[in-house]
């Protein structure tokens, strides 16, 4: 009896350890990795936005500035849109959470479409500010604008390229209920560049000067 109890023991020990997938804080591997890589963007765009500050003022008396070429309504519309994505994407996660398929991929849908809405309006803003003569190596002015404004927009369509593929893995069946986490993640990183956004709208376009 000793004997089968022994050689039946290590049987059930692998299956324990392969279902483990928590770290010592309680959050999964994938789960933390994502917070600490969030952590490091913080840094990054905490870097961005000093440059900004630090550069924003140093315009030519003939060089063109922001109060020339910014467009206030135009960029809260764009940047409404941006934040009711972070909404949809909520929406996604708790359909996914509970079994929800069609809800989840129209929510995904939904957020990404938002996104590119946001993504769209920004080139045209970049578009119409080159025309006006604000250009990356206009003034420094310029230089910090185009870098912070762009690099975000880069990280939202890295986003929107994320829910894609999400969108593309639930259209093919491999992503059901038990995955959801893996949604719960790009939704993290989704409502991180909609915060940042938050904080360059208010220092970049609210307050110019």
């Amino acid at each position: 009896m000793a004997e089968t109890m022994t050689a039946e023991a290590p049987a059930h020990t692998p299956e324990h350890h392969d279902g483990e997938h928590h770290t010592s804080t309680g959050l999964s591997n994938e789960k933390l990795a994502m917070w600490v890589f969030l952590g490091s963007e913080c840094l990054l765009f905490g870097g961005l936005i000093s440059t900004y500050m630090f550069n924003k003022g140093r315009i030519g008396p003939d060089d063109v500035g922001p109060n020339d070429v910014f467009d206030i309504p135009f960029t809260s519309v764009s940047s409404f849109v941006l934040l009711m994505s972070s909404l949809t994407m909520v929406f996604a996660v708790s359909s996914i959470a509970r079994g929800d398929l069609r809800g989840n991929r129209i929510w995904l849908a939904t957020t990404a479409a938002l996104g590119a809405t946001f993504v769209a309006g920004q080139v045209y803003e970049f578009t119409a500010f080159y025309s006006e003569g604000l250009g990356f190596t206009t003034n420094l002015f310029g230089s910090a604008f185009y870098a912070l404004t762009g690099f975000h927009g880069a990280h939202v369509t890295i986003g929107i390229v994320m829910l894609m593929s999400l969108l593309v893995m639930s259209m093919r069946g491999n992503l059901g209920p038990e995955r959801a986490e893996t949604v719960e993640i790009i939704g993290l990183y989704w409502h991180f560049v909609d915060i940042v956004w938050i904080v360059i709208f208010t220092i970049v376009y609210l307050f110019p000067q």
